[in-house]
């Protein structure tokens, strides 16, 4: 059996008399790339803030390689390997790329290593020519590879990602499919995504939120060709 890394036990979350999440059973195996999608309001993006820290769920559990998450803190979850981007960029914009993919480093490994992992991302990430630029003048694109680097430079087991694509050019995004994928190799990877172009592009099986509850969790083509998350949720867009 493959290692469970990430699973939710009837999670729930409560807005006064809106249920934003509605008792989500969840289970994320090592290696394993999921992609969340759904309406707007349909709790994708509140269950993921419940697992990452973000919120803490009125009901249910959170574990990550067994270990109760529950209403655990940004900090206190990337501590145990877990890398998380959200929609709200968590950077340095006085700082330079390079020192801030070196700052994201040095919280794993001691100042050679760092020195290391930060130019092998620079690399990766075909940032040479923008390395030592501030980061508060870079285009939204460039940001957004930056912020995926910071992700990345910990070598994380879990990675979990807040519409990575959004605003992003053609070329970005296939830059960032191709990374996505190197990091797949070795972490399990959970993606909340609106382009359907990019879900296609990049997953294998897609969980389907709606009002709250997972409507349908299957292979990406099934999902695409359901006729109830096509009503729901696609429409024309599929």
């Amino acid at each position: 059996m493959v290692e469970v890394v990430l699973e939710t036990v009837a999670l729930t979350m409560r807005f006064g008399g809106v249920v934003a999440a509605d008792n989500v059973n969840f289970k994320l195996r090592a290696r394993e790339l999921r992609c969340l999608i759904g309406p707007n309001g349909a709790g994708k993006s509140t269950f993921f803030k419940c697992v990452a820290g973000l919120q803490t769920p009125t009901e249910g559990q959170v574990f990550m390689r067994g270990t109760e998450t529950t209403g655990w803190m940004p900090h206190q979850i990337a501590s145990m390997g877990v890398g998380i981007k959200t929609q709200t960029p968590n950077v340095m914009d006085e700082l330079s790329v390079f020192e801030n993919i070196w700052l994201a480093a040095r919280r794993f490994h001691p100042v050679a290593e760092a020195n290391r992992k930060a130019q092998e991302m620079v690399e990766r990430l075909a940032l040479g020519p923008i390395a030592r630029s501030t980061l508060g003048r870079l285009a939204h694109g460039e940001r957004q590879r930056v912020e995926l680097g910071l992700v990345a430079v910990g070598d994380p087991w879990l990675v979990l990602l807040d519409e990575p694509a959004a605003g992003m050019s053609a070329e970005d995004v296939e830059r960032m499919t191709g990374i996505i994928h190197e990091l797949n190799r070795t972490a399990a990877i959970v993606i909340v995504e609106h382009d359907m172009q990019f879900i296609r592009s990049i997953a294998k099986t897609v969980t389907v939120f709606h009002q709250g509850a997972v409507l349908m969790e299957d292979h990406v083509d099934r999902v695409m060709s359901d006729a109830t998350v096509r009503n729901v949720y696609l429409g024309k867009k599929a």
